[in-house]
This record gives C-alpha cells, structure tokens and sequence, in this order.
C-alpha cells in the first residue's frame, strides 16, 4: 500500500526537529523489537499500529533550557517558547542533565530527567571491598534478602508491596462490575460518562504504579546503604527470570508478573554502581532447597524458616538461601566445593512501603522501643491467684422452659 505522505515545515504542528525525530525513532524502535520477536516465534508480539494522541517527547542537551523550577521546551520556528512550570526543582545539576522526556501517564505530566551522576567515593579504607562478598536473594515476601561477611544479614519486607497489589486488583474488579452495564460494545464510541470513567481508570492506575516504584527504589536503597555500611564490594544476586518461561496458571502468572523481577534488578544494579559496588548475576537454583550445613535436599518448608531433618540446621529460608548465592560463582557455575555457606547470625529488618496506606509498624520492627515490645495492644494486669478469668461471666438464656414458668 502507497500514498503520499507529507514532509516539511508544519507537518508536525509545532513540534521541532529534535522532537519529531524522537517520535520516529521511537516508533521504528518499537516496530523493529516487534520484528525480531516475531521472527524468533514469538507470535504475541504486536506491532505498533494503534494511533496515539500522546507520545512521549525527547529533547537531547542543548536544545532545552532549565531554570530552577522551569523548563523551555524548544517549538518550531516562527512559533512562541513554551515553558513548562515543574512541581520541584531538578534534583541535579544544570550541567549533569543530559536529556529530558515530556509524557503523560495516568492524565498527569511528567517531566522524565537523564542526568550523569559521579560514582561515589569514600576515604581510604572505608570504601567497599572487593573482597568481601555478599549474597541477595530476591523475592516476593521479601524483595531482598541479604546475607553478608561477619554473620551480618538484611530482611527487607514487603509485605506492604504485596498488600497495595492485592487491594489494588480487588478494588478494579470491584469498579468494573460496577460500569460492566454502560461498556460501549466493539466499535462504539462511548458515552461521556464511559470516559470519565476511563479517565478515572488511568488515574488509579499511574497511582498505584508510583506506589509500588518507590517501595522498589525505597528497597533497594536500603540494600545499599547497608552493603556500605558492611563494606561490601561485590554483591552476588540469583537470577530467577527462568521462572518467567513456566506456565502454572493464572494466579501463579499475575503473582509473577506483579513481582517485576526486572525492575528489581535493574533498580538494585543502577543504585549499587553509583554507590562502587559491583554487581553479579548468578544461578539461584536449588539455593532455598539446600541445607548449608550437610549440603542435603531438604523439602519446601511451609513457613520461612527452614529445617533440615537429616541434621541439626535451623534458620530463615531466604537468608539461607542468599548465603549460598554468595558462594555461588557468576556465569552460572556451581557452588565452589571449598565455599561453605554460613547464614547469617544477625539479621537487620527493614520495611518497604511504609509509604503505602495502612502500612502501620510492624510487631517485629527492632527499632521500636523497648517498653513498646510485646503485645501491640495495651498492657492488662495480671490475673488474680488462684487463675480465674477477668471477663465477664456468660448470661445463659434457658430457651427450654416449662410451661407456665418466666
């Protein structure tokens, strides 16, 4: 199919070069990744042809002006300067940035920053170590599992991540067997009440897509902080993206795919660069089926604390299972038959998503205070000698009366 299509000044109203030309290179990006799926047998891969109104927008260094709390965005020639007013200051220096992205996601606009941020550097003898090595475990209950040199260990719970997805996915149900009626069928435009509805839709869901995004990075700092406060200088993570490739239902599928392994991952790596540590991807196979202390199979515990009934093991699964991913070697070797896994003996507990509404403080959180410990509820007296019971006795209400009897 051919046609004529038109070129030069005006076809992209006032958008300028720089702008339209990262429009088409994104699209022929999209078009080109589609191509290569496609020819790799992945028949899912959908090309790019649904029409867009909204697109997001590049602009490279130099073609862009900030100031403070305002950006200028270049047009095309003979038109007015457009000045984007931001909600805050950008967080890096003028000569750091090196491109900005103007999108839309959920019916807000945002303003997507790249900049070149130096590595950190650190006094001698406090830096990281290259010697010193730890493990990270990745997972849904806990997105990161550290165990590290010296007995140290990091738990870092996100309990809350899991909690706002599952509320999220119900509260979606929820409204859409509300609006199930008023769907407009295929090929419908849709009532203006239909589209205040999806208006609604979009903004729900760029919300809880920030939520989540910044449990992820609030996670992944804490790893950071504390791998350099450990001194840690390489960081072996397991990699279970061949997990991805298994079909075992719906509910195991959406578990899965709610639980972003590739974010987690990339987040973690972005952080640890900038903080001097290297980052490397290893086998996690059978690392939270194994006992470190005979080298046994040991069946799937129920719970998080794993036991080995051949010995006299006991500890927490995940912490276990990060303290054979440190031994492991990258490339996707075996554990080294001389590296012997020794699980952590103090462990630090951290939340992700205290953000999150109704993320309260945990019953386990060391940093409480210590007339906090215990129960969560207020403290009740002892009961009296003898051991009878503070509460109220029962009414028995004899519903079997004889007659004439009240």
């Amino acid at each position: 199919m051919s046609g004529a299509v038109g070129v030069g000044p005006g076809t992209f109203g006032e958008l300028d070069s720089t702008g339209a030309r990262s429009v088409l290179r994104r699209f022929s990006d999209a078009w080109f990744a589609a191509a290569k799926r496609r020819k790799d047998g992945d028949v899912s891969a959908g090309f790019p042809r649904r029409r867009r109104g909204l697109v997001p927008v590049r602009w490279y260094h130099g073609t862009f002006t900030l100031d403070g709390a305002r950006v200028r965005i270049p047009t095309a020639r003979g038109t007015g300067p457009l000045w984007v007013r931001l909600a805050r200051e950008v967080p890096y220096p003028v000569e750091q940035v090196r491109s900005v992205t103007l999108l839309c996601e959920g019916g807000r606009l945002f303003l997507d920053i790249t900049a070149e941020v130096p590595v950190a550097t650190y006094p001698a003898g406090e830096g990281p170590d290259p010697a010193r090595v730890a493990g990270v475990d990745l997972g849904i209950i806990h997105p990161y599992a550290v165990a590290g040199p010296d007995g140290a260990g990091l738990l870092v719970s996100g309990r809350a991540i899991r909690a706002e997805h599952r509320m999220h996915l119900a509260d979606t149900k929820a409204r859409r067997r509300a609006v199930a009626r008023r769907a407009p069928k295929p090929g419908q435009k849709g009532s203006r009440r239909w589209r205040r509805y999806r208006r609604r839709a979009r903004r729900v869901e760029g919300r809880h897509g920030r939520r989540v995004r910044q449990a992820q990075h609030e996670a992944a700092r804490q790893v950071v902080s504390w791998a350099v406060g450990q001194r840690v200088g390489v960081l072996h993570v397991g990699d279970p993206r061949g997990m991805l490739d298994l079909d075992a239902g719906r509910r195991r599928n959406l578990r899965l795919r709610q639980w972003q392994i590739g974010r987690l991952l990339q987040v973690l790596t972005d952080k640890a660069v900038l903080a001097g540590i290297t980052v490397h991807l290893v086998d996690e196979r059978g690392t939270s089926s194994t006992c470190p202390g005979c080298r046994r199979r040991v069946p799937k515990p129920r719970g998080r604390s794993l036991t080995c009934p051949h010995c006299t093991f006991s500890g927490h699964r995940d912490l276990v299972a990060a303290a054979t991913i440190a031994t492991r070697t990258p490339g996707g070797g075996p554990t080294t038959p001389t590296a012997i896994p020794v699980p952590p003996e103090v462990v630090t507990h951290r939340r992700a998503g205290r953000h999150l509404p109704g993320a309260g403080r945990s019953r386990r959180d060391p940093r409480r205070p210590r007339a906090a410990r215990g129960s969560v509820g207020p403290r009740r007296p002892a009961p009296p000698s003898g051991g009878k019971s503070l509460a109220q006795k029962a009414r028995i209400h004899n519903q079997h009366q004889t007659p004439g009897e009240r």
